[in-house]
């Protein structure tokens, strides 16, 4: 996978034209929810950023120098095996940022970040952040409140990788997915799909088949078209809606 390459990049008050959420305003959970003061400090701070599919933004064992608080698209987080397997432990899209061990005292990340499609995100580096972090203890709150909200969804994706078949858990990452990146058009292939959830790639085949003949979703090479929603819902795990819930009480209360 090619490393994150930063292009277009541009010190920022306010988010250029066009790099806003629907509603004219940032798309980011955690930045658009701090107070003025907070933001002017860490705004001018900050560089936009568009990110490639696939691209790494941190290896494990490797000096973490840069975080991301995305505006759109998607994030794994993959825990690597000994034998090169890697297996998604968690996502994270505008509702977080990209760089929590930092907060905590670590330099290093545990796991590989890849994006999983095109995105844009605000760039601090981490010396930065943490220079301008104990002015902001609104921003601190909310970063160690998703860094909460992160460990209880690895914990149920932990659950739901032991307990469940590769074809709910297939419907539950789409949904996860297609809540973050948008659009019914997910540029995937059964190979990568295989990697996220820990399977092999004939039991996401059949899986991808599954879910097709149900009519939640079309699968062409590269892509895969989710065709209805709710259909994809009900061949999911209780999990999708579990993490959901999570997501919805801790925004709730961030607000």
């Amino acid at each position: 996978m090619p490393r994150a390459v930063i292009s277009g990049s541009s010190k920022v008050f306010s988010p250029p034209p066009g790099n806003e959420s629907s509603d004219g305003r940032i798309g980011n959970f955690i930045l658009r929810s701090l107070p003025r003061k907070e933001s002017s400090l860490l705004f001018p701070e900050m560089e936009f950023v568009r990110l490639k599919l696939h691209q790494v933004l941190h290896e494990p064992g490797e000096v973490i120098r840069s975080g991301y608080f995305l505006n759109n698209g998607l994030g794994s987080l993959l825990t690597i095996h000994p034998d090169g397997k890697t297996v998604e432990v968690g996502l994270t899209g505008r509702e977080g940022f990209i760089g929590l061990p930092v907060i905590f005292g670590f330099k290093t990340s545990a796991l590989r970040v890849v994006t999983q499609a095109d995105a844009t995100a605000y760039r601090v580096e981490i010396d930065t952040l943490l220079r301008i972090l104990p002015r902001c203890p609104e921003l601190e709150k909310r970063l160690q409140r998703f860094s909460m909200l992160l460990g209880m969804q690895s914990t149920q994706l932990a659950a739901c990788n032991r307990l469940h078949d590769v074809t709910e858990r297939l419907a539950r990452w789409l949904l996860m997915s297609h809540d973050r990146i948008g659009g019914t058009i997910l540029p995937l292939t059964q190979e990568f799909l295989a990697q996220m959830l820990g399977s092999r790639r004939a039991s996401v085949t059949g899986a991808a088949g599954v879910l097709q003949k149900a009519g939640a979703i079309e699968y062409s090479r590269g892509s895969v078209g989710i065709i209805s929603r709710g259909k994809l819902e009900d061949s999911s795990c209780d999990c999708y809606e579990a993490i959901e819930r999570q997501k919805k009480r801790w925004q709730g209360e961030a607000s």
